[in-house]
């Protein structure tokens, strides 16, 4: 929807897609150790933790409602994410945005449905202010206690990989920026020659693949990564096969993992695993927290802005001849036709096989309509199309139908932004790329935007979205 600087996501979250769950606290890390327990349950045991001392001061015991409460926070905060390598300043960033989540949505369903009549006034009163500095607390008493819980769990793990290349050197570069996993690449076999092997590094090469069961005796090494290519299964069949009579943990990284993955993650259909390889994000609880919060904020934004669709709606019909709304054709969920609604902006409402994009001084878009554009004002009957249950307040944003079939044969994976429901306002939109995709390049550059949302998904990344389409709503210059 609209334009602006924004910090790119992760790029290694880009190549390997996300294996775990999601919280409103961030993305939750998947350690075994005793600090990623830690890290996995903090928020929520400091949230309702706070929540049951203070119903046992002020109430003299947990009554009811409030094991409902705890059972809510524990769904929106379960799993936690692993906050150690953030600044500080980013940890109470993210918290306070997090926390305001929390209490907006608690005074949202609470006050209204008298739910919040249920508790005692002093018991959340303090609790909304308590709850989120205790939370920030731990955060910091954790990272003193770091070194301590690292040590409780032994010494560092000594690690392998077998196979230089791309998802290898991913997996080495991972563990070497992550001071709390625990484990030390000391280096990778391989049976090529240096000039064969995928770019620079700075890993050493400790022999061919034969050497590696010695090695692995002599050296009481802890972990050994397969990334060797599937087409290698004989091979990879040898290797497992010598190596069983040590104790190293074994994994295989699939070279599949190099490819282009959308939600990629681990499932079980009966008692086979599978992978999944392009998924939506919005399954289970996401999709349930995704919808009720798209049909709530709209239904709210409506009734704020009712006046000014009225205002608009006059001044449209009055200035130039022709339709107050414009419906056009575009794909929603899954590639379905939708019709999304706009404040007509130009003299002519063009919707068929051939749709010219608007452009600069573009003279088909009238006086008012080039203000509803600047505005954005001119998207703001698509929160209708969100409470139809058609679009969403955060996705990729919809393009004509026309456009849809033209760039789908020119860039690869463009229908897979299709996955979820399109936006108002999106990531590739708040990144600098709303309004005239005059080039390939730009386009590809949206699309990029549109799956990398897809990848990294979670409410926080939705909640810094808005916030940002809010921030740049009357500075845009790009839409026409």
């Amino acid at each position: 929807m609209l334009t602006g600087p924004f910090p790119s996501l992760s790029r290694t979250a880009e190549t390997t897609g996300s294996a775990s769950p999601r919280s409103i606290f961030g993305t939750p890390i998947k350690r075994d150790s005793l600090l990623g327990i830690v890290e996995l349950s903090l928020d929520s045991a400091t949230i309702i933790g706070t929540l049951f001392c203070l119903a046992i001061y002020w109430e003299g015991a947990v009554l009811p409602p409030y094991y409902v409460l705890a059972l809510l926070l524990f769904t929106l905060t379960f799993p936690g994410g692993s906050r150690l390598n953030q600044s500080i300043l980013e940890v109470f960033r993210d918290l306070l945005i997090s926390w305001l989540l929390v209490a907006g949505l608690f005074w949202l369903f609470g006050i209204p449905s008298k739910l919040a009549d249920h508790f005692d006034r002093n018991v959340i009163l303090h609790w909304l202010w308590l709850a989120p500095t205790i939370q920030l607390g731990a955060h910091g008493a954790l990272r003193a206690a770091t070194p301590y819980l690292l040590a409780m769990h032994g010494e560092v793990k000594q690690g392998i990989i077998v196979g230089i290349n791309d998802q290898g050197l991913a997996m080495a570069q991972q563990i070497h920026a992550d001071p709390y996993c625990g484990t030390t690449v000391l280096g990778f076999f391989d049976d090529r020659k240096n000039d064969r092997l995928t770019g620079k590094h700075d890993f050493k090469i400790l022999g061919r693949v034969t050497e590696l069961p010695a090695y692995v005796r002599n050296h009481r090494i802890d972990v050994i990564y397969l990334s060797l290519p599937m087409a290698r299964q004989p091979r990879i069949l040898d290797l497992l096969d010598a190596l069983r009579d040590t104790t190293a943990s074994i994994y295989f990284i699939p070279d599949i993992f190099v490819t282009d993955l959308i939600q990629g993650r681990m499932d079980v259909i009966g008692n086979m695993p599978v992978v999944a390889i392009c998924e939506t994000p919005f399954t289970g609880i996401n999709g349930i927290i995704k919808a009720s919060a798209d049909f709530l904020l709209a239904l709210l934004i409506l009734l704020l802005i009712s006046p000014l669709l009225l205002i608009i709606a006059i001044g449209v019909r009055l200035t130039s001849p022709g339709p107050v709304i414009f419906k056009q054709h575009r794909y929603g969920l899954d590639g379905e036709e939708i019709r999304v609604y706009k404040f007509r902006t130009m003299t002519v409402c063009e919707n068929g096989e051939h749709i010219r994009q608007a452009q600069k001084d573009d003279q088909r878009i009238t006086p008012l309509g080039r203000f509803l554009r600047k505005t954005s004002f001119d998207e703001l009957p698509q929160f209708f199309n969100v409470l139809q249950g058609r679009m969403s307040i955060v996705g990729p944003r919809p393009h004509a139908v026309a456009h849809n079939e033209l760039y789908r044969k020119l860039i690869k994976g463009y229908m897979v932004r299709h996955k979820v429901k399109p936006g108002i306002t999106g990531w590739a939109q708040v990144n600098g790329l709303r309004g005239e995709t005059e080039t390939l390049e730009k386009m590809k550059a949206r699309i990029d935007f549109d799956l990398d949302y897809l990848r990294n998904w979670t409410p926080m990344l939705d909640i810094k979205i808005i916030i940002k389409t809010i921030g740049l709503l009357l500075k845009d210059q790009h839409a026409h």
